[in-house]
């Protein structure tokens, strides 16, 4: 059973890296209020290219009509993971020393409590007193 919960453990821990590290864009290409295209390696461009005819000199009107925007939205990760001892306040280096102090001592070996008569050998019995009475606890 701990070790199945270690191996959950690692597996979250591996995915916050991986989540943590990954960087991405997202394109999205809007005609109007429209949402028209979203891609994450490139958004295609709204059809006006192919309304719009090749000779466009008796269309002034198709011309002033651009309505399609082009939206890019970049997530970027984290680049070092490793941070030094020198970047952290003061406050933080002490909080950090204090709990590995604290967590160590929980770790460490109690002594056994010292017997004072154990190098002591018991009384040699010459009568069982309890045979010889007739007192036996029940």
């Amino acid at each position: 059973m701990k070790e199945l919960f270690h191996r959950i453990g690692a597996i979250c821990m591996a995915i916050v890296v991986l989540f943590s590290t990954l960087s991405f864009t997202v394109d999205m290409h809007y005609c109007g209020q429209t949402l028209v295209d979203l891609s994450i390696v490139e958004a295609d461009n709204c059809l006006m290219a192919s309304i719009m005819p090749a000779d466009t000199s008796g269309c002034a009107s198709m011309q002033k009509m651009h309505c399609c925007t082009d939206v890019e939205i970049n997530f970027e990760g984290q680049d070092e993971l490793k941070v030094s001892f020198d970047q952290l306040s003061f406050d933080q280096k002490l909080f950090l020393t204090t709990y590995l102090y604290t967590y160590t001592d929980l770790f460490n070996e109690v002594e056994e409590t010292a017997i004072p008569f154990d190098g002591y050998p018991p009384p040699l019995l010459v009568r069982d007193i309890q045979v010889l009475y007739e007192s036996f606890l029940i």
